[in-house]
């Protein structure tokens, strides 16, 4: 079998199995938020917590709880990580430095999980399954809760409540991720990912030195880091490391999970609105902007120029033989499309356009299909600013789900987009600006400035992978793609619930013959135009400076 082959059906094979998962799983989602009833578990949660989780909230006090939840766990992971040192089962580790330890505490509360460190010769096993698992459970919760909070706007009329943040928050983690995770778990032990709280051990000489490899609670926390489109690996080498992804299978179902839940948001957004057209028709524009990446991927590093690549088959450098081209393709893909940033293998090593392509997976904002929650709310978002582009095109007030889009939504829907570009472009160029950052970085020219510009891409758009090459282990880096990862994840959040409030106070429209028809194939047509020509004028300058200079070299 020809490798081109092999990754199509792979790629098949992936698309067939989310489709079976589609439906039942939005559907099921879809009565989890609706729900008015607790289980006996969430309820002593609540009253551990102290939260009334019958209590409706309006936007402002959603926004406080989703706030002070994430300072709370920012404080908690700093904490944990300068005590590391006294703690039991550290593995004789010292204590993580102060801007390192916000880095890290910053990355996972915000969904981000960017490492400057190497998880097996850093992190202990409290650190890891206290802290840094735990934190992919609830920050992958609260990005669906937002997201489901935003549904409500647009299903609800005339009142400014958005539901129960803290009920929202404990459904996500108690009925969704938790059941996954464990069965997920399972599938992976059952494959060859290791599950233990070994120590240290010594597994002989390596190149005049003893090599020494650590155990930990892998497959427990490799499924929720794609689960919940975290990505943070227990192993610095993350999915391309034998004990987190050792065959070709779970390579597969890693990606599986990664898209997952973001899919099946989509019909539970169909759901929730009463028009499960509207989820097909956001599905669809997601389907078609991964589809095309992942093809233009392929293309890019199965392309045979010189007799290097030819002998391999295509750009192999940076890659798994056991997962080749197309699997390697499909999860790079998977990875910056979504918020994960788990990869399997290095994306400074695809081809100089191939390398562009994970670049504009994230600088699109992540929406297609996105990161758990943040891809739903992100693409909704768009759709309203798309919504808005074709009112002016016919001069007529432009309706979204039988809501006006006004003034008000749309400068909601603005300050959303121009967020993540002004972090990624203004930190970029302070980076270059200055003496110090450029030291950071293993190679000149437009690799260099790539290195450096996909740090900041990743840490706004909350991915969390990285370019190889750069030294982010400094303080510069540490503190300020900490500032980003924190500002790129709650202040967009600022402006979706915002959106969402306004949404839930109006009275609803009745459609009438000059309504745009935003189910049919056309509205998703000029959403991915909307996307694409947004994010090309935004960020064309910076990609034309990095990886289309090197690409066309």
């Amino acid at each position: 079998m020809s490798p081109v082959l092999a990754g199509v059906l792979q790629l098949l094979a992936l698309m067939a199995a989310l489709a079976l998962a589609y439906v039942p799983l939005g559907n099921y989602l879809a009565k989890v938020y609706s729900s008015s009833k607790h289980l006996r578990v969430e309820r002593w949660i609540y009253k551990g917590i102290g939260a009334n989780p019958d209590t409706e909230m309006r936007w402002p006090a959603y926004l406080r709880g989703v706030l002070a939840f994430s300072v709370a766990g920012v404080l908690f992971l700093y904490l944990l990580q300068r005590l590391q040192g006294v703690l039991p089962g550290s593995l004789g580790f010292a204590s993580i430095d102060p801007d390192q330890a916000f880095n890290t505490a910053a990355s996972f509360v915000a969904n981000t999980n960017w490492q400057s460190y190497y998880g097996e010769q850093a992190m202990g096993h409290v650190v890891q399954t206290a802290g840094l698992a735990v934190q992919n459970f609830v920050s992958a919760a609260v990005g669906i809760a937002v997201a489901v909070a935003l549904v409500r706007g647009f299903a609800r009329s005339r009142t400014g409540e958005l539901g129960n943040f803290w009920a929202d928050l404990v459904r996500g983690v108690v009925r969704l991720l938790v059941p996954i995770a464990v069965v997920g778990a399972l599938i992976l032990v059952a494959c060859g990912v290791i599950q233990n709280f070994s120590g240290i051990h010594e597994v002989g000489q390596f190149m005049g030195g003893t090599q020494e490899w650590n155990g930990g609670a892998v497959a427990s926390q490799e499924v929720i880091k794609e689960l919940g489109t975290n990505g943070g690996g227990y192993f610095n080498a993350n999915s391309a490391h034998p004990f987190e992804n050792p065959t070709p299978f779970t390579n597969l179902f890693e990606i599986f999970l990664i898209l997952l839940i973001p899919v099946a948001l989509t019909r539970t957004f169909g759901v929730m609105t009463g028009s499960v057209r509207q989820g097909y028709a956001i599905l669809a524009t997601m389907a078609t902007i991964w589809v095309g990446f992942v093809a233009l991927m392929m293309w890019t590093e199965f392309a045979h120029h010189g007799p290097a690549l030819q002998a391999a088959g295509g750009a192999m450098e940076g890659k798994e033989v056991r997962f080749g081209i197309g699997g390697s393709s499909i999860f790079a893909v998977s990875t910056t499309l979504t918020s994960t940033g788990a990869v399997d293998s290095f994306h400074s090593s695809y081809t100089g356009l191939g390398g562009g392509i994970t670049m504009l997976g994230m600088m699109l904002g992540e929406i297609a299909p996105g990161g758990v929650g943040s891809g739903l709310y992100g693409m909704l978002v768009m759709a309203v600013i798309a919504v808005f582009i074709a009112g002016l095109m016919v001069g007529r007030t432009p309706e979204y789900l039988g809501k006006k889009i006004g003034t008000r939504e749309i400068k909601f829907a603005a300050c959303y987009i121009l967020i993540t570009p002004a972090l990624v472009l203004v930190f970029t160029a302070a980076a270059m600006a200055l003496p110090t950052p450029g030291d950071s970085m293993t190679n000149s020219g437009a690799h260099g400035f790539s290195e450096i510009l996909y740090a900041y891409t990743s840490a706004s758009n909350n991915n969390g992978s990285a370019f190889a090459g750069l030294n982010a282990d400094t303080q510069w880096f540490n503190t300020t793609l900490g500032l980003a990862m924190l500002l790129g994840r709650f202040l967009p959040m600022v402006f979706v619930l915002a959106l969402a409030g306004s949404l839930a106070g109006q009275q609803p429209v009745p459609a009438t013959k000059g309504t745009l028809r935003t189910e049919k194939p056309l509205f998703s047509g000029l959403l991915v135009g909307a996307v694409l020509i947004i994010t090309g004028l935004t960020y064309f300058p910076a990609l034309a400076l990095g990886p289309l200079a090197e690409g066309l070299a």
